[in-house]
Parts: C-alpha cells; sequence; structure tokens
C-alpha cells in the first residue's frame, strides 16, 4: 500500500520505516529534517499525503515544560495537552484528500478530545483513532509486536474504515496481536488509562520499598514476586519490580492530564493525584538515602543514568532528575554520569545510585546486561534500587532489601 506519515521524529520515522520494511510504500514530513534509507521524506504535507492509501499523523501533543515530571507537579494546577499541533496538520492534509483515503492520527489525547476538537477538521476525508502503544528504546520492536490495536471509530463499530485499518495492520504485524474496536473516546480511554495503570503499579511496588526500607527485615522482591505471580485476581509479572519510579515522555504527563480530566468532569476525587504524588514522595526518599550516606561518608552524589531510561538520550519526565531535585533542596547537587546525554566520567568516587537498568528495563523483548558507564573507585557507596549489582571494593546498598544478615 502506498502510506503517509506526518511526523517522522523519533515515534513517528521508526514506526515509518517498520512498515516500508514490510514491504509498503511510504512517505514522510516533518518540520525538522529528516533523512531515512527506507521512508521518501517530502518537504510539504501536501506531497507526503497525495495519492496514499492511508495516512497517519504522529505529531506531538506536548504538555507544559513544568508538567513533565522532572520536577514535582502535585502542587501545580492541572493542565490539558496542547492539541494545536494536531489541529494544523489536521487541517492542512484535510485539504489535499479525498474519500477514497483514510487518515488516522495515533497522538495521545485525552478522552472526548476527539470529537470534541478534531473530527470537525475533517471534512474531505474519512478519519479513525488509532493510538499506539510504543515505548522509546524499542519502538520498532513495539510497533510491530504490540500487546494490541486500538482503533476507534464513531460509533465504535467495525466500519470499513476500521476494517481496512486491521488488513492493512495483518501485513505489517509479527505477533497477531488483538485489535479492540471502541469509539474515539473508548480509544482515547484505552491508551491514557493504560498508562495510568502502569504509573499505579510502579507506585505501588515502590511503595513496598519504602515499607521494606523502613521497617525493617524485608526484601522488597520476595514480596512483589509473590504478587506478580498472584494473575488469578490481582497481577501479571510486568511492571513488578520495585526500583526507580514511572518516567518518560507519556506517563507522568498523562497522570497529570488525567487530574485535568477529573476536575472538568467533577469526578469529586482525583486518583491521578494520589499517583503522581506517590510518585515524588518515593523519589523524595530515594534522594533521603543518598543524602545520608553522602553526609555520613564526607561524599559527593553521583547518579548513574541522567535520561529516563537506559539507552536513549531523553530526559522528558525523568526519575533520575526527579531523586536529583530532591536531593539539591536538601544542599546537595549530584553530578550526573549518562554517554547518552552528553555527561561523560572516566571514574568516580563517592555515593552512585545506579538509576539504569538496562536489564529490567527492556527484559520483556530482549536479553540484555547492565553496563557501568564509568568506573566507579573503591570505597565507594553504591544505592542499587533494583538489589543486582555485586563489588566487594564498594560498600553496597541493596536498596529495598532490610533483611537482616544471619
Amino acid at each position: 500500500m502506498k502510506i503517509g506519515f506526518i511526523g517522522v521524529g523519533k515515534l513517528g520515522m521508526p514506526c515509518a520505516e517498520a512498515i516500508a520494511q514490510k514491504g509498503h510504500e511510504v512517505a514522510g514530513y516533518d518540520v525538522a529534517p529528516r533523512t531515512s534509507e527506507f521512508v521518501t521524506v517530502t518537504n510539504t504535507i501536501e506531497d507526503c499525503v497525495k495519492n496514499k492509501d492511508i495516512v497517519f499523523i504522529a505529531v506531538p501533543t506536548p504538555h507544559d515544560q513544568a508538567y513533565d515530571g522532572r520536577e514535582p507537579t502535585a502542587h501545580l494546577p492541572p493542565k490539558d495537552f496542547s492539541y494545536d499541533i494536531v489541529k494544523e496538520c489536521l487541517v492542512e492534509a484535510n485539504k489535499h484528500m479525498n474519500k477514497s483515503q483514510l487518515l488516522v492520527l495515533i497522538s495521545t489525547v485525552l478522552p472526548g478530545t476527539t470529537r470534541r476538537e478534531f473530527v470537525s477538521l475533517v471534512s474531505n476525508t474519512r478519519f479513525v483513532y488509532n493510538p499506539y502503544l510504543i515505548a522509546m528504546g524499542s519502538v520498532a520492536w513495539d510497533m510491530v509486536n504490540p500487546e494490541m490495536v486500538m482503533i476507534g471509530t464513531e460509533d465504535g463499530s467495525l466500519t470499513g474504515d476500521a476494517q481496512e485499518l486491521v488488513d492493512f495492520y495483518k501485513t505489517v504485524m509479527e505477533n497477531d496481536p488483538r485489535y479492540e474496536i471502541g469509539t474515539w473516546d473508548e480509544c482515547e480511554c484505552i491508551k491514557v488509562f493504560y498508562n495510568t495503570f502502569i504509573s499505579a503499579k510502579l507506585g505501588l511496588v515502590n511503595m513496598i520499598q519504602d515499607v521494606a526500607v523502613k521497617q525493617g527485615n524485608i526484601n522488597v522482591d520476595v514480596v512483589t514476586t509473590a504478587l506478580a505471580k498472584s494473575t488469578k485476581r490481582i497481577m501479571g509479572p510486568s511492571y513488578m519490580k520495585a526500583g526507580m519510579g514511572d518516567a518518560g515522555a507519556c506517563h507522568p504527563r498523562d497522570n497529570i492530564a488525567l487530574r485535568y480530566l477529573a476536575q472538568e468532569l467533577d469526578l469529586g476525587y482525583d486518583l491521578f493525584d494520589a499517583i503522581m504524588h506517590a510518585r515524588e514522595i518515593q523519589a523524595e526518599n530515594l534522594a533521603k538515602e543518598l543524602v545520608k550516606h553522602a553526609s555520613e561518608n564526607n561524599m559527593k552524589i553521583y547518579i548513574h543514568g541522567k535520561a529516563y531510561k537506559p539507552e536513549v538520550s531523553y530526559c522528558e519526565g525523568s526519575y533520575s532528575l526527579l531523586v536529583g531535585h530532591y536531593c539539591e533542596q536538601m544542599g546537595y547537587t549530584p553530578t550526573y554520569i549518562d554517554p547518552l546525554t552528553g555527561d561523560n566520567l572516566n571514574e568516580c568516587y563517592g555515593v552512585v545510585l545506579l538509576a539504569h537498568s538496562a536489564k529490567t528495563t527492556y527484559q520483556y523483548w530482549r536479553e540484555c546486561a547492565d553496563a557501568l558507564y564509568c568506573n566507579i573507585l573503591p570505597n565507594s557507596v553504591v544505592v542499587d534500587p533494583w538489589r543486582a549489582y555485586t563489588n566487594d571494593k564498594v560498600k553496597v546498598i541493596h536498596y529495598g532489601n532490610t533483611r537482616q544478615k544471619v
């Protein structure tokens, strides 16, 4: 098929390339200069959508920069995403498309947004809402191995538009995913509540980590492993490893935006605020642990991993930066170590937080080992929230494991 991709940045380009590598002819457009071995990059939206069967819009719905999660947000007033970029692209694409073509929006929006803000802008062509479940660091793999494919239509029925998209994806997907067909509003809900379930899950397992640290004689992994196996009623194993908190350009901001929705709909409660507040307190508790050891040993604090996850350079919503924020409030400015963010260091001596664990982050799709970004000198203090690091030349704190050694 002939496919257009409006927005070929850090998410759109890997998705477009994955589609192209399945044998489809793909053109892409972006406001920034882009190059690709597999995708023909055009100079205008008109050229991108011309004679295409399906056109995807993969542009950002940014939040206020102060709300990305790298600093506390619970005290800030709730805000919705900004939809200006989406609207501009919908209007321009609509000018140059017709009813034989299908326009598909994959950007994350709050429930009700498509029906309220977007549909009136699309009159010349057909429209479907189809958000993706994709994570940075594994975009291309996630694109062709999704847990599910969400397809939103006006009335939630498997119309010709939805069926056309299902038939297309069957030529692309490698894992035979399930297809969830709903209204625009239902698919908006599935996407943002999927993300907030993950945030809540991580908040719960890190709460157990806090209990272990404060109570004593508890290895958090014993508790979370037992719960992760309890799939009959409460749980699945994913995101059941206590450690660093929820992070990235999607999950924290989605919870923050859902606070806005709770207020707009007058729900009478704000569970999303509680999730974000717990995330912040858990980061503060970890910062207190670092500061305690730094104060006792007269050492500097190093945070090993600045980006929000290993193997990417993006710092949006970084939990490391949130922990660092609380360290600074307590009088200790941490030094970050992360080659992909330009924070290079050959060696360090001090209190070191092992914020990144590629083995934990990427275990759902590939095997990998954790590697240090620099040499940690003897007699340092290493705080490991993943409880995996060993080194008899340094003092290792397996944060979350307070079992007494006998």
